[in-house]
């Protein structure tokens, strides 16, 4: 910053270093006025949650959980699911060893007992309660070091072996099961699509359009790949019902359609603002005063293995910016290679764009009539006769 002096009067000149600091302190403080705000309550969140709860939920329904159990387990979260997998495992291996220490107890296989020494006990080798939990374990998980076995001198000791062998044997194949179900689950698949943190609202085609940035951050595909959305708002119908989450169908379509998309590189979905469309009678005035959520999906089914996903986001009011357009994200190097640079990918850039989708249509109609001639039925052309009188000079 520099002072000048001309006249008597002192003027102060802003260097660029100046400006931009300007600029920056003006910009975080409209962000931090922008976070006083009251935040909107949404259903779903930029990652994909539903934010929903039920309650008075009956009890006969409650034990529907307990019926679909593999639902439910596979549902659980890693902490839960753990507890139950290290639960289960300790547990059955306890309660057989007590029955195994019974079975000893019974037979007067213990020490305690002072077994004679022609004694033969059902299983060799157990000297207690701590024995009898090692000698389940090594059961269920067939380790078999050879030290405890059972003898065929007891009948009751081989039925209660064989039922700890199939026992351990279901319960290791649901847990087991139950852990690689959750590992391969295509809800991890959905982490890798990612969608722009902001739409936009400006001209494609000469339409207005809702434009929404999507990407795959892997390489594979998505087969069959479906991309719909649903506007979720509060109204009121005729008879005086107010229904809160009404929802209300929105196309999504790129360039070749909505179906079967070639998702290898990042798209750009829009959603075309006709007469049709809710969006029609918003206008850049109007829009952030309004009182409703975007939900986008993208359903497809992952290529390595055919499971089907589904990846959710969503987009408020206040997350919509009208006259705008996303930044280029694809290049095409020297090397011939195609670079997406996702520095890009939610960047946006204010582009010449109508007030409102009115004023566009509004716009094409008076063109249309310019280019074409209308008759005007009550328009009459009256003939005059001009004078043939000769006039004399």
């Amino acid at each position: 910053m520099t002072h000048l002096k001309a006249g008597g009067s002192e003027r102060v000149r802003y260097t660029p270093s100046h400006q931009r600091m300007f600029q920056y302190l003006r910009k975080r403080f409209a962000i931090h006025l922008t976070e006083r705000k009251p935040r909107r309550a949404r259903l779903v969140s930029k990652d994909g949650h539903c934010n929903i709860e039920f309650g008075n939920v009956e009890d006969q329904n409650r034990m529907a959980f307990i019926m679909d159990i593999w639902t439910t387990i596979l549902e659980l979260r890693w902490r839960y699911k753990m507890t139950i997998f290290i639960s289960a495992f300790l547990g059955s291996w306890f309660l057989f060893g007590l029955m195994w220490y019974a079975v000893a107890y019974l037979h007067r296989d213990l020490p305690e007992f002072r077994p004679t020494i022609n004694h033969t006990p059902c299983v060799e080798n157990i000297n207690g309660l701590t024995s009898a939990f090692l000698f389940s374990l090594e059961t269920q998980v067939t380790i078999g070091y050879g030290f405890r076995c059972v003898t065929e001198q007891c009948g009751m000791a081989i039925f209660l072996l064989v039922v700890q062998s199939i026992l351990g044997v279901i319960i290791n194949s649901f847990m087991c099961g139950a852990i690689l179900a959750k590992i391969s689950r295509s809800k991890k698949r959905a982490k890798t699509i990612t969608f722009s943190k902001t739409a936009v609202i400006g001209k494609r085609g000469g339409k207005l359009c809702l434009l929404i940035r999507v990407a795959n951050l892997r390489k594979s595909l998505l087969i069959g790949s479906r991309i719909y959305g649903k506007l979720l708002k509060t109204t009121v119908t005729p008879e005086g019902e107010t229904i809160i989450l009404d929802q209300v169908n929105i196309d999504f379509v790129v360039d070749a359609g909505n179906e079967n998309l070639f998702f290898i590189c990042p798209l750009t979905i829009f959603h075309t603002i006709d007469k049709t469309s809710p969006f029609f009678e918003l206008s850049v005035d109007t829009i952030h005063q309004q009182d409703f959520e975007l939900v986008v999906f993208l359903d497809g089914t992952v290529e390595s293995t055919s499971a089907t996903c589904q990846v959710r986001t969503s987009y408020t009011p206040e997350e919509i910016q009208w006259g705008y357009r996303f930044a280029p994200i694809v290049s095409k190097t020297k090397e011939g290679k195609y670079r997406v640079d996702f520095s890009n990918f939610s960047k946006t850039i204010q582009a010449p764009t109508p007030h409102c989708a009115f004023c566009l249509y509004n716009e094409k109609e008076a063109k249309a009539k310019a280019r074409k001639g209308y008759d005007n039925p009550g328009f009459e052309m009256a003939e005059s006769s001009e004078s043939t009188d000769d006039t004399k000079m």
